[in-house]
């Protein structure tokens, strides 16, 4: 019998990646918190340019040099330094592909992001969990795990699913002590919603070997149209923007995430908004025996007694129509991670875990 195509080493290995679920059986308008959007939508300013770039579709895409700019502008950076793509994930991507093949060793935490894994895995590469410390990252693990055939090390600040931070210092240690052919890869998924944090833009000009990822997903709620940047040494933008498709961004995306970034007005209220919603959420969780660790991101990760109890919690949720998302696959069984909504959905989800608390006595 013939043997037919098979693929490259590592592709068997990955399990697809699932989003946030976004339906709930016999329920035809459930509150979605799976997915950390954001609760606001998008600003109308960007939402002004998506109608406008609708009147092109016909047309091909034009240079990604004016939202490079406006991102320059807006943020202080180096123009040349900065490549976009769909969705911070796609650049994620790049540097896999770029960077690690078969016999190289890509880093990430324990509980990191899962597509750190799975691109690495597309790549040919060997991926290396290294333990976090109470669902913290663990720079002095990270650095013992580092050997000659290390790469990449992809380090999200602030964490998903955690919502925990590493320190500038640890940053910088991290950065010190990483070998020289290494590079190291901070996901700023949700730097936005860090007051005065700059994502990583420090240790990429103070470093050698430093890229930082952004996206418009979250805080700038452009999710649906998948935009993402990154920010790095010339050479290695140089060598991304090898292997980057000429059209990976449609006009709609290019021009609707450059009026998002002129939009700073919009991206501090939804900011300023999370922060309150956030505190109170952890704070109200704590008074009900659900203990979360500060989080620096537009999500919360409250902890149960245990799996069984994390499960019913959820069943309970999705008969209130609440999707949040389950976190067994970031090994965090016990745990639910629940979006930062608006207003009457936080209130909602603390009402629904009361009662499920009241249950469960």
């Amino acid at each position: 019998m013939a043997i037919g195509p098979t693929p490259k080493p590592g592709i068997m290995a990955i399990r697809p990646y699932q989003g946030g679920a976004a339906v709930i059986s016999g329920q035809s308008q459930p509150t979605k918190l799976s997915s950390n959007e954001n609760p606001r939508g998008s600003g109308e300013k960007a939402v002004a340019a998506f109608r406008a770039a609708s009147a092109s579709l016909h047309r091909y895409p034009t240079s990604h040099m004016p939202l490079r700019n406006a991102i320059a502008k807006t943020h202080g950076l180096d123009v040349d330094k900065i490549i976009c793509g769909a969705g911070s994930d796609e650049v994620i991507t790049f540097l896999c592909q770029a960077y690690a093949g078969p016999g190289d060793e890509v880093i990430h935490t324990e509980h990191g992001f899962l597509m750190y894994r799975i691109s690495c895995l597309a790549a040919g590469a060997m991926p290396v969990e290294v333990p976090e410390h109470k669902r913290v990252v663990d720079v002095e693990a990270i650095l013992a795990a580092c050997t000659d055939h290390t790469r990449l090390i992809f380090v999200a600040n602030p964490a998903n699913p955690t919502g925990t931070m590493i320190s500038d210092a640890d940053v910088e240690k991290l950065a010190k002590g990483k070998p020289h052919q290494t590079i190291l890869v901070l996901d700023g998924a949700y730097a936005e919603y860090v007051d005065g944090f700059d994502g990583g833009v420090r240790a990429v000009q103070a470093f050698e070997n430093v890229v930082m990822t952004r996206t418009f997903s979250k805080i700038y709620g452009l999710g649906g149209l998948r935009i993402g940047w990154g920010y790095g040494p010339k050479e290695i933008i140089d060598v991304l923007d090898r292997v980057r498709g000429p059209f990976n961004l449609s006009q709609c995306q290019l021009d609707t995430a450059q009026a998002a970034v002129f939009d700073q007005g919009y991206v501090d209220q939804c900011r300023v908004e999370n922060a309150r919603l956030r505190d109170w959420l952890r704070k109200e969780l704590a008074g009900l025996g659900v203990p979360s660790d500060q989080s620096f991101a537009n999500f919360v990760l409250p902890r149960f007694a245990n799996q069984t109890e994390a499960e019913a919690c959820d069943v309970h949720l999705q008969k209130q129509g609440l999707i949040v998302r389950r976190v067994n696959g970031y090994k965090l069984p016990n745990c639910l991670r629940i979006t930062v909504g608006d207003e009457q959905s936080c209130r909602r989800v603390i009402d629904a875990i009361a009662s499920f608390k009241e249950t469960t006595r």
